[in-house]
């Protein structure tokens, strides 16, 4: 059994590190000093921000970006197999109908439970019917 040598990973990783600190160190030296007092505010488009920059999302944005997510990663799979389509043939579309089916599945699931009910009467009709 043939083994192979170490030195070639430990070079490259002592290569890495100094190289790291050198960076880290020409960043300190050669970096700007801000001493004005809106340096440490932050800012957008460099325009220093009015009042407090805490903004509480609703989770309904973090579901809509799930959501996206989800659909985007389906889009991917259908687009890959509208590629192989010829390769893949009924067996691929078989497996392409079940993905589908799943997802749908799901979407119906969280419309039936009323996670896509955003509207101002959406909670009153959903504590009226539960």
């Amino acid at each position: 059994m043939q083994t192979t040598p170490l030195w070639p990973l430990v070079a490259y990783a002592a290569i890495l590190v100094v190289l790291m600190i050198a960076v880290l160190v020409a960043t300190y030296l050669l970096g700007e000093r801000h001493t004005a007092a809106a340096a440490d505010e932050p800012f957008e488009s460099g325009i220093v921000g009015v009042g407090d920059s805490r903004l509480r999302l609703s989770a309904k944005f973090y579901l809509v970006a799930m959501f996206f997510v989800i659909f985007d990663v389906e889009a991917l799979f259908v687009f890959a197999w509208a590629i192989a389509w010829r390769d893949v043939g009924w067996p691929g579309y078989i497996e392409l109908a079940v993905f589908i089916g799943i997802l749908l599945a799901g979407l119906a699931y969280l419309w039936r439970l009323g996670g896509l009910d955003w509207g101002p009467g959406a909670q009153r009709s959903r504590a009226l019917s539960g």
